[in-house]
């Protein structure tokens, strides 16, 4: 691979001004000969002229952050990044690279999660050249290598989640932004290194079903949060209905049989888990009538 090694180009104004002067001092030449009639002063001074002229072509303009990439007869000779003015050999190929942060938007892609649901997703990759060797010489266009590979990044993420879950051990698309966003980012990263370029920040933008499936998966979302709540109720409802038992056999309060307790416990459930209020009913006797 093409590594990036700096070129220390000179600086370019002491380099214009030399030039100019020397085009100048030329010129006079070119007239003291004319009026003197001596052909090797003129032809002296025509040449200084066509040199100087040669050499202001390697004045080169280096904005902030920005590079040019040096090339001699495709020979890769390296780059310069002080901004500025600079003079480099006038014979060498120069090519603008910018490193400039720079914001991708990929397009919404229909893929299938890992259940095999179809959803819509993008993503917004945050990036720019740390390389210009091998963003140059290494891929054939950055621009384009950096959006083909982070819409194939993306495609990949969403066939290793799931699109939601209620189970908070496993990731879901929607339900860990921030750990799926790493993931991506990672992924657009090791896919990018060679091209010369650093994901800097790659998020998720866009994500929903595939509007064939939108209305059905919206009653599964509903159907599923349903379930996963009446999950918690239960494991809620259990849990006091076993401290309630534990606190009255502890203090004493009252003994009940398996059968009573069996009675107590099921009516402590209809009261917890039920949809609607529970409307009390007064024993009058003992626990046994």
């Amino acid at each position: 691979m093409i590594r990036e090694r700096e070129y220390t180009a000179l600086p370019g104004l002491p380099v214009a001004l030399g030039l100019l002067t020397l085009i100048v001092l030329a010129v006079l030449v070119i007239v003291t000969g004319a009026r003197t009639q001596s052909p090797p002063l003129v032809v002296g001074g025509g040449l200084t002229i066509a040199l100087c002229i040669i050499g202001l072509k390697g004045l080169v303009v280096v904005n902030p952050n920005e590079a040019k990439v040096l090339q001699f007869f495709g020979r890769y000779s390296g780059t310069i990044k002080h901004a500025g003015l600079r003079w480099a050999n006038p014979l060498y190929s120069k090519k603008s690279i910018s490193q400039r942060i720079r914001n991708f938007e990929s397009a919404h892609l229909k893929v299938n999660d890992n259940e095999g649901n179809p959803i819509e997703i993008a993503a917004v990759v945050v990036w720019r050249v740390v390389d210009t060797a091998e963003a140059v010489f290494e891929v054939d266009d950055y621009n384009n290598y950096v959006k083909v590979q982070t819409e194939a990044a993306l495609r990949n993420l969403a066939t290793s989640y799931t699109y939601d879950t209620h189970d908070e051990a496993q990731m879901s698309l929607r339900g860990h932004t921030a750990a799926v966003a790493e993931h991506l980012k990672k992924e657009i990263q090791e896919r990018l290194t060679r091209a010369g370029v650093e994901a800097m920040e790659a998020r998720i933008s866009h994500l929903a079903y595939a509007q064939e499936i939108a209305q059905a998966m919206l009653q599964r979302q509903q159907a599923g949060a349903i379930i996963a709540a009446r999950q918690r109720i239960v494991e809620g409802a259990v849990g006091m209905v076993e401290m309630a038992l534990e606190m009255l056999s502890r203090r004493d309060i009252v003994s009940l049989d398996n059968e009573r307790k069996a009675a107590m416990v099921s009516n402590l459930l209809v009261v917890l888990c039920g949809d609607r209020s529970t409307q009390p009913v007064i024993n009058a006797g003992t626990i046994y009538q």
